[in-house]
């Protein structure tokens, strides 16, 4: 357990969200701080939206060249969004476990 968001919130021994029903935007900005991220911008929730929903509509992570194709960003721009990457960063910010084939 964490504390994220201003809640107890169930993670794995990486800090990855356990209960998709737990994330919210609050727990998000948490891990993101976690992450180095200090503010997360409309380019970030960009990708955290299209990670989420590729999440809920497929069981996984889009892999690198959906997302980049999905979001119009190069590998690059994500990594300048998500300085520890799309699978341990992003993936962690947008609630998704870490078992899910993040990117």
């Amino acid at each position: 357990m964490a504390e994220l968001g201003g809640k107890q919130v169930e993670v794995d021994e990486l800090g990855f969200v356990q209960d998709r029903g737990a994330w919210d935007e609050a727990v998000a900005a948490s891990i993101a701080e976690l992450e180095g991220v200090l503010t997360l911008t409309e380019e970030h929730w960009k990708v955290l939206r299209c990670l989420r929903e590729h999440h809920a509509e497929h069981g996984l992570a889009p892999r690198l060249r959906i997302l980049c194709k999905t979001t119009g960003f190069t590998l690059k721009k994500i990594y300048e969004l998500f300085p520890s990457g799309p699978a341990k960063g992003a993936c962690k910010v947008a609630g998704l476990p870490s078992s899910a084939g993040c990117a």
